[in-house]
């Protein structure tokens, strides 16, 4: 009797584990923003190579062309700029300076901004003290400001472009990282690992860490469009990429005065920058879910009824 009634109770099913590709493939918007960086980047990492020579040729006979006449060529699909130079072409070879200023200066703040953190998170209330003071001194400059000055000082490069904005963004991750830090070295895996006699770095990078850093992507994520449209701030005010190197934002400047006559050569560079900060705003917010177990459950959960 009691064989044929455990028989007869259903199995309970056990939960199944879902991968991030597919979590991502099931959120249309999210996998479409992917979709759109991950060429942004291709064209970042292979137009100099392949268009470099092509973005760089002037054609006056061509100057100012009008976009969607392929007469010209595919090149000027999108027309062509003040010298005849294609800007479909020029497009994408300044996406790499793009690029890879916002990346710079995110991953040089994002490292230091976490290191310092965790350190005033984690360390006395002294060290605390000295860091946090020190994020309060950067904050309470505007950071287009302390822009504006250090390049006019040290001059406008990609380098400097990407240490300045390191700078002004350093204290973001700082007051996050350390904030969690707070928060997570009171749990009892935390205290365990104290008992147990591990070293302060090694309770650091092996049981604080890997809890902050879903935070920190997620805030990466999201201040690389921030950073982007920093630089193309700098760019369109005339202290940031310079000739003969080219981004969005010194595209957009150079664009400004053909407004009422080339309206393409501004609006072009401009749909670039919408479009890749839309993306990134879209991908964070489903990073943030993404990578937080506490709310991960919904995506899985829509990926599990969606099967």
């Amino acid at each position: 009797m009691t064989d044929q009634s455990l028989s007869k109770t259903p199995a309970i099913a056990e939960p199944r584990s879902t991968s991030m590709l597919s979590m991502l493939w099931r959120d249309k918007l999210a996998f479409c923003s992917a979709v759109v960086l991950l060429l942004i980047v291709l064209c970042a990492l292979l137009g100099p190579a392949l268009l470099g020579d092509l973005a760089t040729s002037q054609n006056l006979r061509g100057r100012n062309s009008p976009p969607f006449d392929l007469a010209r060529g595919w090149a000027f699909f999108l027309g062509g700029d003040s010298l005849g130079r294609p800007m479909l072409a020029r497009l994408i070879v300044a996406a790499r300076s793009t690029m890879m200023v916002a990346a710079g200066a995110v991953v040089a703040a994002l490292a230091v901004g976490a290191l310092l953190g965790l350190v005033a998170g984690y360390m006395g209330k002294t060290t605390s003290q000295v860091i946090m003071r020190l994020a309060d001194v950067i904050m309470s400059f505007p950071s287009l400001l302390i822009a504006v000055v250090v390049l006019y000082v040290l001059g406008p490069s990609i380098p400097n472009m990407i240490l300045v904005l390191a700078i002004t963004r350093i204290p973001i991750y700082l007051r996050t990282t350390r904030a969690e830090v707070l928060e997570v070295r009171e749990r009892m895996f935390v205290q365990a690992a104290v008992v147990m006699g591990a070293s302060h770095w090694r309770i650091i990078a092996r049981h604080i860490l890997p809890v902050v850093a879903p935070t920190l992507v997620t805030i990466a994520t999201l201040d690389f469009a921030f950073v982007m449209l920093a630089e193309s701030s700098l760019s369109f005010l005339g202290i940031g990429i310079q000739p003969p190197d080219i981004t969005w934002g010194l595209m957009v400047s150079q664009g400004r005065p053909y407004l009422t006559t080339a309206w393409w050569l501004a609006l072009w560079p401009g749909v670039c920058i919408v479009i890749t900060t839309l993306a990134l705003n879209l991908l964070s917010n489903w990073m943030r879910i993404a990578l937080d177990p506490a709310q991960r459950w919904r995506l899985e959960a829509r990926s599990t009824k969606d099967e």
